[in-house]
């Protein structure tokens, strides 16, 4: 019997109802999403309200956005403005995501169908001498999805602690000892340069292993690189950036030194997407 009484429906009506499976019903269940109204302790029976049917629906709705199903838990718990407010911030970043793969697939278009020099000519790159310099570091196994977040942070807490460290004497970097991407994770190596080394060792020796923080001396190298605005920043551009640089080098006969590294010369905050914030570079021989 369908209707068990004025109230409540079996789960095969309420699915019917609310064009959902069962399975889907036992399942959002399980997750907390959907509880019945009732279940017979005997048989094991989902018996469910009539007035369900719109939650149910909104559920089905929310998971054709592709929205993990713990997200619309975290919908559905608000309520109101603050719902609204959850489905927003999802949908920016399912936007972001689709437009960093629109620009990861151009980018690809152009290496698949050799067209990769043109995306390399609107680099323009030089060389630089750098002195040696004192670092304090701070160093992280993270794949690329964490990369942008990390580096923010790390930055800020080693330009904070500079000022313990007789202040920041030039443009703090991003070394990457090993690949970064969604399959491989670094280790990425933030550094800040600053003045007095034993003060950035007696630092150090304070921090322990909470951040991975070392002090170090890095040598004085030449650096080839190219100079890329905000908006390049961002992945792929940024690989089209390196390899760039790569292709240069191997014109000129030289050879990479060292790891690659991001050097970050402007105030990221107060640039626009077209200001030039960051060398892309290799140390060179």
């Amino acid at each position: 019997m369908a209707i068990v009484n004025e109230e409540l429906l079996t789960i095969g009506a309420f699915a019917a109802r609310a064009r959902l499976s069962a399975k889907a019903l036992r399942l959002y269940d399980r997750l907390g999403l959907l509880a019945p109204a009732q279940v017979d302790e005997a048989s094991g029976y989902r018996y469910y309200r009539a007035d369900q049917v719109d939650r149910a629906r909104l559920v089905a709705l929310l998971r054709q956005l592709d929205m993990p199903l713990a997200r619309i838990s975290e919908v559905l718990g608000a309520g109101g403005t603050e719902a609204a407010d959850r489905l927003a911030a999802y949908w920016a970043d399912v936007e972001a995501r689709v437009a960093g793969q629109r620009t990861l697939a151009a980018y690809l278009r152009g290496r698949l169908s050799g067209r990769s020099s043109e995306m390399y000519e609107k680099f323009v790159i030089e060389t630089v001498d750098v002195p040696a310099q004192v670092v304090i570091t701070e160093s992280r196994h993270t794949l690329a999805d964490e990369l942008p977040a990390w580096i923010g942070a790390s930055l800020g807490r080693l330009e904070s602690a500079a000022r313990e460290c007789g202040g920041v004497t030039g443009a703090p970097f991003v070394v990457y000892h090993s690949e970064v991407s969604m399959e491989s994770d670094g280790p990425a190596e933030s550094c800040v340069p600053v003045a007095d080394e034993a003060a950035a060792r007696a630092w150090a020796a304070r921090q322990g292993r909470a951040w991975e923080t070392t002090v170090r001396v890095e040598p004085a190298a030449r650096l080839a690189y190219a100079r890329i605005t905000k908006a390049q920043v961002a992945h792929p551009q940024i690989l089209a950036a390196f390899e760039a640089v790569e292709q240069w080098v191997a014109a000129e006969g030289l050879e990479t030194a060292g790891p690659c590294r991001e050097v970050y010369f402007a105030d990221w905050e107060a640039a626009g997407a077209e200001d030039p914030v960051c060398d892309v570079a290799f140390p060179v021989r």
